[in-house]
């Protein structure tokens, strides 16, 4: 009986702690660039697009091309930091916790 309250216990901290893992990654923000800084775009931890920057030298009818290349690297870079970001403060937040190897965060 005191094991299967301890794991109540232990199934609720996680539960907590989880909660707040999602809470934290909303808040996170990774920006990524291409073509030397020419183009930057800043993603939220929901995935949201929060910002697009186009260096106007690029606003030429010519390059319509190059910029949508750009801005589609420079969303790919954004993704690839924010998936980085999100792991580490996953690790971060569930240190201590038995989860299974392989378990994936947030839900």
């Amino acid at each position: 009986m005191k094991d299967l309250m301890n794991m109540m216990k232990q199934a609720k901290a996680m539960q907590e702690k989880m909660a707040g893992l999602q809470d934290e990654v909303k808040t996170i923000e990774a920006t990524g660039q291409s073509g030397g800084g020419l183009v930057t775009v800043t993603l939220r931890g929901t995935g949201e697009m929060a910002g697009l920057v186009v260096d106007p030298s690029l606003m030429k009818e010519d390059e319509k091309d190059i910029l949508e290349d750009l801005i589609v690297a420079a969303h790919a870079d954004a993704h690839a930091k924010l998936q980085l970001a999100i792991q580490e403060k996953t690790q971060e937040m569930t240190a201590g916790l038995n989860l299974p190897a392989g378990m994936k965060f947030p839900f």
